[in-house]
């Protein structure tokens, strides 16, 4: 009977050895729910950038005045008639 009850206690100490220290053990499900969670803040913020250049391809697909605000913005363009100012902070 002493035999059976360490071949048990022999089993369940392997057991417990593989759950907590063994290949995909509780330490790897540890590692990879951190490893989740970081990619879903990473998704997370390529998310709201994917949403941000939609909604500037859909302004600059539908509307004149967005692909005029760009061109202003970007390649400093002026309407006819149009008086451009430049305010140059002087460095100190």
């Amino acid at each position: 009977m002493r035999i059976f009850i360490f071949i048990l206690a022999g089993l369940l100490v392997y057991f417990q050895y593989n759950f907590w220290f063994g290949k995909n053990g509780y330490s790897t499900y540890r590692n990879i729910g951190e490893e989740i969670a970081i990619q879903k803040a990473e998704n997370e913020k390529l998310s709201q950038r994917n949403q941000l250049v939609a909604a500037e391809i859909k302004d600059l697909k539908e509307g004149i005045d967005a692909v005029e605000e760009r061109a202003r913005l970007t390649y400093e363009m002026v309407k006819p008639d149009e008086t451009f100012y430049r305010v140059v902070k002087e460095n100190k």
